[in-house]
């Protein structure tokens, strides 16, 4: 299968190295490391230990069987516009946040929602690691079956990664908001690696965060409780406790975040009151439009 990978950072190389063990991948990102992966490969380091030589590009190829779209969320309306001319069988958005899909659906058809709990961690140009080996799921955003997404599903798995394709894609995007509500603002403003939640001090913030937004979802019609957002939050603290949030990389590398997409969202969609998420929202903003 052609892949391309529209947002070469940490995660979407670490998927593209994957799938590149058994597809033609292209790489689409930010010099130096398009450059260096060009030139010298792929390295994949941490759980795995492999160099693939992928093709590597600042920009989209003009066709590909599928477009893995990784890009940070407030990136995904201009990669809908850019990926707009080229021909793609399926689009599938491994991103964090809510409204991705329909973003990207604006400008594309065949969009497939995903979600990805692999870790990954930019090292160096040419160099990522895979800091926790996890499972990508994908289907229709709308939930149902898709024959496409059953494509699409079994290219991942000859390349060895985990996938299962999914009929219940609304209610795992909202999950995995939990999650990450609960998880990057917290650990971004604490500044602290994931682990740190399990002590009493920021768990209960980063709980009600997670109990929130699953009261949010409720009101948008998917069946999420509180009780098994917080476990879901809990049982990725603890599998990657050791690991550090992508809103904590940002924050320390001085990027812009994905607060929007994640607890703006959770605050954007509410009909009563998200206390917390509308105060995580509000600091990691706040710091935004500072000196970042």
């Amino acid at each position: 299968m052609e892949i391309v990978v529209f947002g070469a950072g940490s995660l979407g190389s670490l998927v593209g190295g994957l799938c590149a063990r058994e597809h033609r991948v292209t790489l689409v990102g930010r010099d130096p490391h398009i450059q260096t992966v060009r030139e010298a490969g792929l390295h994949v380091g941490g759980a795995f230990d492999l160099a693939v030589h992928p093709a590597a590009r600042t920009d989209p190829p003009p066709s590909a069987d599928l477009a893995l779209v990784t890009v940070k969320a407030f990136d995904t309306a201009d990669a809908g516009r850019t990926l707009a001319d080229r021909d793609l069988d399926a689009v599938c958005s491994l991103q964090n946040g809510l409204g991705n899909e329909e973003a990207l659906a604006t400008h594309l058809d065949g969009v497939l929602a995903g979600t990805c709990t692999y870790g990954a961690r930019f090292v160096e140009p040419g160099h990522v690691e895979c800091t926790g080996i996890g499972e990508i799921a994908l289907g229709a955003p709308d939930g149902g079956n898709s024959a496409r997404a059953e494509r699409v599903g079994r290219a991942l798995r000859v390349a060895g990664i985990e996938t299962v394709v999914a009929d219940d894609m609304p209610r795992r995007l909202w999950k995995k908001l939990a999650i990450n509500a609960g998880i990057n603002p917290t650990t971004a403003l604490a500044r602290v690696e994931n682990g740190a939640l399990r002590d009493d001090t920021l768990s209960g913030i980063a709980r009600e965060a997670a109990r929130e937004t699953a009261r949010v979802a409720r009101e948008q019609g998917i069946d999420l409780g509180d009780d098994e957002a917080v476990a879901a939050l809990e049982a990725v603290v603890e599998t990657t406790a050791e690991n550090t949030s992508s809103m904590l990389q940002d924050v320390r590398a001085g990027r812009r975040t994905e607060i929007d997409a994640i607890s703006g969202a959770v605050v954007d969609r509410a009909s009563g009151p998200v206390p917390v998420n509308r105060t995580l929202a509000g600091l990691v903003g706040a710091w935004e439009a500072g000196d970042r």
